[in-house]
């Protein structure tokens, strides 16, 4: 049993069913992180407020709000800017949180030893 890793004995044995048990809670976590992630709506901003964009915890656009006083046909290239630069703020706090949510569960795994960026 000592050449696969476990102790002599069989002490091993529970060492592996702990990490298993880790495993599989992290897997239910990361999937329940997915489901709130994309409930989740994160605001980005341009333009002093003029521009608001939302997105989802992926970072997909899920709505645009444009000050009426922009709407100007001869602000059509500033307004298209703005949008872009609020979308680019937004996805970039929706990235933000995912990363957070998964750190927090894969911090359970300290001490293993494990690769970074395994996760």
């Amino acid at each position: 049993m000592a050449r696969f890793g476990g102790m002599p004995g069989g002490g091993g044995g529970m060492d592996m069913m702990r990490l298993m048990k880790q495993a599989q809670k992290m897997q239910e976590d990361a999937a329940k992180l997915q489901q709130d992630m994309q409930a989740a709506r994160f605001e980005g901003k341009s333009g002093g407020g003029m521009v608001t964009v939302t997105v989802n915890g992926h970072g997909h656009l899920v709505s645009v709000n444009i000050e009426p006083s922009l709407c100007s046909p001869d602000d059509v290239e500033l307004l298209e800017d703005l949008i872009v630069t609020a979308a680019k703020e937004a996805s970039a706090v929706a990235q933000s949180e995912q990363e957070k949510g998964m750190e927090k569960i894969t911090g359970t795994l300290e001490g293993l030893n494990l690769p970074p960026g395994l996760f």
